[in-house]
């Protein structure tokens, strides 16, 4: 071994989409990062499909969304059959989002996107790579031993985040457990078109028999199936066939392409972080792939996580802030790990008193609004919040307060003139504020204290914005407008502080003393006392 050692401040250990998306964040915040992955060369085929509506909006804030609405179609729609009949539909169109769909796209698609991205902040994949040891330096640093195509190199790296999947080396040399258990059954997959079809093909087709299946919807009108096959060893498209004739006696399949039979699991991390060393994506949880959520998960471990490094290493902030990982991360994970194996169990219900029960169930909770609301944000990732969260706090609301994903179908105009949306003015590799003003705000104490604010946010490590909005007739100056029914929506009356971290969430709400409620929000984000 070269006794030469190579030095980054961070070595991401798999380019998945977890591992691209945080790789790329990194770069564009100036930070060195060296990734590594063990395939020779990217996955010509994966069986992941879904990208959920929270992804897309972490994709717009990067510029991305466009190519990635081309490359796939929408999925506006989920049909839910069992016993040959529809039990009923969740349209997406009222989610709570600007992006009324998900986007079915296969996964070595979303790879590609997000691998050219990272070039063009900089990075790059080094490939036929394998992390074959990790050491703690008297620094606590990490000193990596990687081996490439026969020969091995070392990386000594601030931090090591493991996003390389189920058999995560990372995972296994911290000696991390991944706690859980295996499916009961192996899923299968295969993409196809269907004959005849007569309904939509911007949805997702549930179908709850023996042998249940799930239509997918991928580009060319074509879907990719997934099904829990008949045996270890029987037709996958023959199983999927006998479901699919209860409903249309005249379809098939046809145009068949990657059949492959694969295991599933429930796993979580015991933890995501031991000193400098993290999990993310695959490597940290695993879920059923019945809801789609294990790479829109991952890719917002990466969003999340990626900025905090960004402050940590720059030394805005204090090494205490990594912590945050996890404790808002974890949360989210168990959330799709429950969801999961609930649907795990509804797939698998076998005995027919029981699935009558079941069906019943799911028919009246589908004619529920409020069922269907819940539903929606579920499947879309809109229901993940970090309220509980050590570095988010502020002034208690009932319609957004810290922790909360701030709305994307909210649209303001702003002080140039031109159309915008609430969401889009907190894109940003840095924080932003945003100063509202409510119908009941001063306009003077408004302007007053934006330009405060303004130069706040030249001395600051952590802002990198200061926009200011007025319910008023017209916005004046560096003030544009928000609608009041918006406002009032928000439960914004007079004058209230947002502090909008760069991955979209709310860590701080002040509708008074705005300028102490910031400086207590600086100093808990950075470190520098216990606030």
């Amino acid at each position: 071994m070269s006794r030469n050692i190579s030095q980054t401040a961070v070595l991401v250990v798999g380019a998945g989409p977890t591992g691209l998306l945080l790789a790329s964040e990194l770069h564009r915040r100036g930070v060195p990062c060296h990734v590594i992955e063990a395939q020779a060369a990217p996955l010509h085929w994966d069986r992941a499909t879904v990208v959920h509506p929270r992804s897309l909006q972490i994709f717009e804030s990067l510029g991305l969304v466009e190519q990635f609405l081309t490359a796939g179609c929408r999925q506006r729609v989920i049909k839910i059959h069992s016993g040959g009949e529809r039990l009923g539909t969740i349209d997406l169109a009222d989610c709570g989002s600007i992006y009324g769909f998900n986007v079915g796209l296969s996964e070595e698609v979303t790879e590609s996107i997000l691998t050219t991205y990272l070039q063009q902040q900089g990075g790059q994949v080094n490939r036929s790579s394998r992390l074959v040891g990790m050491t703690i330096t008297p620094d606590n640093h990490v000193l990596a031993d990687i081996e490439r195509e026969g020969d091995r190199y070392q990386i000594e790296a601030r931090w090591v985040v493991g996003c390389d999947g189920l058999h995560s080396a990372t995972r296994n040399f911290a000696g991390i457990s991944f706690e859980g258990h295996d499916m009961l059954k192996p899923w299968a997959v295969f993409d196809a078109s269907v004959e005849p079809w007569a309904d939509t093909f911007e949805g997702t087709f549930v179908y709850l028999e023996a042998l249940p299946i799930i239509l997918t919807a991928i580009p060319g009108h074509r879907w990719r199936v997934y099904l829990l096959p008949d045996s270890d060893h029987s037709d996958l498209v023959a199983d999927a066939m006998s479901t699919l004739r209860v409903y249309d006696p005249s379809a098939h399949f046809v145009d068949i392409e990657n059949p492959v039979r694969f295991r599933c699991h429930t796993r979580i991390a015991a933890k995501y972080r031991a000193g400098p060393i993290f999990l993310a994506g695959d490597a940290a949880h695993l879920c059923s792939p019945g809801e789609g959520h294990g790479m829109n998960c991952g890719l917002q471990d990466a969003f999340n996580l990626g900025w905090k490094l960004a402050l940590v290493h720059q030394g805005a902030a204090h090494d205490a802030l990594l912590d945050s990982y996890e404790i808002e991360r974890r949360p989210a994970a168990e959330l799709v790990m429950k969801s999961g194996d609930e649907m795990e169990k509804t797939l698998n219900m076998a005995d027919p008193a029981q699935r009558k029960t079941r069906d019943a169930a799911i028919r009246t909770g589908l004619a529920d609004p409020e069922v269907q609301h819940h539903d929606k944000v579920a499947e879309t990732e809109l229901n993940i919040d970090y309220a509980h969260s050590p570095i988010v706090f502020g002034d208690a609301n009932s319609s957004i307060a810290a922790g909360n994903r701030l709305p994307d179908n909210i649209p303001v105009r702003t002080s140039h003139g031109g159309p915008s949306s609430l969401h889009a003015l907190g894109h940003h590799a840095g924080s932003t504020l945003l100063l509202v003003g409510g119908p009941t705000a001063n306009p003077t104490a408004l302007a007053a204290l934006h330009a405060t604010l303004q130069q706040h946010v030249k001395g600051s490590t952590l802002f990198e914005a200061a926009v200011a909005l007025t319910t008023g007739a017209n916005g004046s100056g560096s003030i544009g407008r928000l609608d009041p029914v918006a406002a009032s929506q928000l439960g914004m009356e007079g004058i209230t502080l947002l502090a909008i971290r760069p991955d979209g969430y709310i860590g701080l709400r002040s509708d008074r003393d705005h300028l102490a409620a910031l400086e207590r929000y600086d100093a808990r984000l950075t470190g520098r006392v216990d606030a």
